[in-house]
């Protein structure tokens, strides 16, 4: 019989550029011996396992390869980029032997295919019908799933993976009659369902799934500010706010989607599925379980399963065993509990384990950074801040994502606010604002990230930066770059005209938006930059706390955004996607998702009781919202003078300025002298930013993360490759697929009936309840009857 190809084309045979030899669709990888690994020093995803330990002896090694490239020097802040214009070959010579044919790394040649049918259909009705479909489902579900905690997500890799069955069953029943309108000739079945349909579905999936970032804002102005605006306004600020970061990710193209080097981890995934899933729809895999049945089989299993620590035996997910034996011990709680700093260390709840990531997706040299991260400052430091009782931290939880009055209770917004705008007298009559050691430790490595990534960027990026704003798109070496040169690029005016938003938000964004877009496609870790905004305009306009999170989310989301749709940029490239396509689909896919989020959050806080608060049955609690609107009347209302200025209670948080300037420099000179070595995989703005979960996560989740990222990505990835890379990324997208659906189930048919009375009262959903931890009880507390209070007496 012969072998399926993975999709099928009526028309014209399989593209190839000349000179390319063609390999055949990648399935698993084999490991290769590659000269080029020397040029990838400072690569932490390429595998450098042999080779020289220092610049010297790369030097003299490199005078004894034959027929290898040279780098055009020994300098290891460029990625000396053998697919760049930095070598005046690939300038000058029109020799095919100039160009390579395979990627150098075997994830990209595992999972990306080297051939191309530029005439294979993608605007196609089955495209446009269910790609509008999940852009109307996936906000809808995802907006609610959000609002809870431990929050999950039906993401874009499981959508990825029911679109396949669904393309198929469109291909056997729609008509295959053709039809002209304006003189187009086109058809609802134009052939078989092809891997560029299903690539255009996923990518409109990927940009629905996460919804609009700036719904938070409207929480904060009615659950702080009692505050409620029009349908109108509301979705044109997450409409324009999420246009913007469209329009970025146009703008950096030539620096993270071009070049080989910015892999996208998750563009490797979607790739590795897609071409596997088309080779073998239908068939059996000869040897294994074929990828279709391990999905299904691991589907329904982590469907079944979550049912016992999501309903019927809760204390498995907040595992916090060892406050069991002490429940009213406040130390053993703040250190163990699940709500504290969680050194007992595990859940047994995929939803809590991957609330931080997928850790089977992340690559482990990140995770191992984050890991080490997370133990130094919250399982160190943290507990050093709070026992010492550092910022009246003693008299809080020591893990909170709420602000708290000087007694102890939940800061009241209102209590300071009138009309919208800071109130100086009610703040004088009231108290000042307190938070807990995690949430400063977070504040603090949120300021030490924002200079990190620019000094990490300026030191081992500077170069590749500027010889790609120099160089031309058609001088790229990559294969899948000069596959893509048979479609029109889409003109950068394209994405310019749909930019609007405040100038200064603006300016900041786009400053930051390519270092954070480097990172995610290296380390698949995202750097946020929110307390820089919320801290400059603080300054700028103070006392103003719903304009200071609407410019937060204007130049926030004008790098996070640009992140996030470079990665579906480089899902298209290495797919082989028509460029103006791609814009079109995602500008479309920005529209649903705008207005169907901002109305899902609106019916929520119609028709759910207690919507947001602690005591919330069924756990919509809100957690990042919360945090969003902690965050507004921190640095938009108090302001951040009062906050960190002169004399102010959190002012040694600056220093972590200064920290975020240093800590860079050693690993990068490390590096340097000992390339071989493990600090080239030192990368600062991870290790300051990974932890961004925490509050509400905590060693809970990351334990549990860290370890299924070892497992996964570290020993079965480097002792069993091919079954890795065959079963890993479907076993993360089948586990999230049937978790997701069975918080879904519980939701509607256990707790939103009878007001959530259908329920489980036994020791194994209560002993985790009646702990010290989940009361919150701090380790000091004051007589608030004999109206007692903590901190200063007087401020202003």
């Amino acid at each position: 019989m012969e072998e399926m190809k993975p999709y099928v084309s009526s028309t014209e045979p399989v593209y190839s550029p000349p000179h390319l030899r063609t390999r055949p669709v990648p399935d698993v990888p084999e490991d290769v011996d590659d000269d080029f690994a020397r040029e990838h020093l400072n690569d932490p995803n390429f595998p450098l396992t042999k080779g020289p330990d220092s610049i010297s002896d790369l030097e003299v090694e490199s005078k004894k390869m034959k027929g290898a490239y040279s780098p055009s020097d020994l300098d290891l802040d460029s990625h000396a980029d053998r697919y760049s214009t930095s070598r005046a070959e690939s300038r000058n010579s029109s020799a095919a032997d100039d160009f390579d044919d395979e990627s150098p790394y075997p994830e990209v040649r595992a999972a990306v295919s080297n051939t191309d049918d530029p005439s294979m259909p993608v605007n196609t009705f089955r495209m446009w019908f269910l790609g509008i479909f999940f852009s109307i489902l996936l906000p809808i579900f995802n907006t609610a799933l959000s609002l809870r905690y431990p929050t999950m997500y039906i993401t874009g890799l499981v959508i990825q993976l029911v679109v396949l069955p669904m393309g198929k069953f469109m291909e056997r029943v729609l008509p295959t009659r053709q039809f002209s309108t304006f003189g187009f000739v086109w058809s609802l079945n134009p052939g078989p369902f092809n891997i560029k349909e299903h690539v255009c579905i996923t990518v409109m999936a990927n940009v629905a799934y996460p919804g609009g970032y700036a719904t938070d804002v409207f929480v904060a102005q009615k659950m702080f500010y009692q505050q409620n605006f029009s349908l109108a306004y509301q979705v044109l600020l997450v409409l324009g706010i999420q246009i913007y970061g469209f329009s970025m990710a146009g703008l950096l193209r030539r620096w993270v989607v071009y070049p080989s080097s910015m892999l996208w981890p998750g563009a490797i995934v979607n790739s590795a599925l897609f071409n596997t899933l088309h080779k073998n729809f239908g068939k059996s895999d000869r040897g294994h379980i074929s990828r279709e049945r391990f999905f299904l089989i691991v589907f329904l299993g982590s469907m079944v399963y979550y049912f016992i620590p999501g309903y019927l035996f809760t204390a498995l997910s907040f595992f916090n065993w060892v406050c069991w034996i002490a429940p009213n011990n406040v130390t053993v709680n703040a250190l163990f509990g699940g709500n504290g700093l969680g050194m007992s260390g595990l859940t047994f709840d995929w939803s809590m384990i991957s609330y931080i990531s997928s850790p089977m997706v992340t690559p482990w040299w990140a995770e191992a950074n984050i890991m080490v991260s997370f133990v130094f400052f919250f399982w160190i430091l943290a507990p050093i801040i709070y026992f010492t009782n550092t910022f009246n931290s003693a008299f809080l939880p020591i893990s909170a994502y709420y602000s708290y009055d000087n007694t102890g209770a939940p800061y009241d917004a209102s209590a300071v606010v009138t009309d919208g705008k800071f109130d100086l007298e009610k703040y004088r009559s009231y108290s000042p604002l307190f938070i807990s050691s995690t949430l400063a430790i977070e504040y603090g490595l949120a300021f030490a990230a924002f200079p990190a990534l620019i000094v990490h960027t300026l030191l081992w990026y500077r170069r590749d930066i500027v010889r790609r704003l120099r160089s031309s798109a058609r001088h790229e070496r990559d294969v899948h770059h000069r596959l893509m040169q048979a479609y029109p690029e889409t003109p950068g005016w394209w994405f310019a005209i749909i930019v609007w938003a405040a100038l200064l938000a603006m300016l900041m964004s786009a400053a930051t938006a390519l270092p954070l877009a480097m990172i995610q496609a290296i380390a698949n870790t995202q750097v946020g930059f929110t307390v820089m905004y919320e801290m400059v305009f603080g300054f700028m306009l103070p006392g103003r706390p719903i304009a200071n999170v609407i410019f937060k989310s204007i130049g926030f989301m004008g790098s996070y955004q640009a992140s996030a749709f470079s990665g579906d940029l480089k899902l298209g490239h290495y797919m082989k996607i028509p460029p103006r396509t791609m814009f079109v689909i995602q500008i479309v896919a920005v529209g649903f998702t705008c207005v169907l989020s901002t109305l899902t959050q609106q019916w929520m806080f119609d028709n759910i009781t207690d919507m947001c608060l602690p005591t919330q049955k069924q756990h919509f609690f809100c957690p990042s919202s919360n945090t969003f609107a902690t965050s507004s009347l921190i640095w938009g209302g108090i302001g951040p003078g009062r906050m960190f200025g002169p004399g102010a209670p959190f002012r040694p948080l600056l220093w972590f300025f200064l920290v975020g300037v240093l800590l860079p420099i050693p690993p990068y000179l490390l590096a340097r002298r000992f390339p071989r070595s493990f600090w080239r995989y030192i990368n600062i703005p991870v290790v300051l930013s990974g932890v961004a979960a925490v509050p509400p996560a905590s060693g809970l989740n990351f334990v549990s993360w860290g370890i299924v990222g070892f497992v996964f990505n570290y020993y079965i990835r480097r002792f069993h490759f091919r079954w890795w890379m065959r079963y890993n990324y479907i076993i993360s997208a089948a586990l999230d697929a049937g978790t997701v659906f069975a918080v879904i189930l519980i939701f509607l048919f256990l707790q939103l009936p009878k007001d959530g009375s259908i329920s489980l009262v036994w020791w194994g959903n209560t002993v985790w309840q009646n702990t010290a931890d989940a009361m919150g009880i701090p380790l000091k507390t004051v007589d608030v009857a004999a109206g007692k209070t903590f901190g200063p007496s007087s401020w202003s």
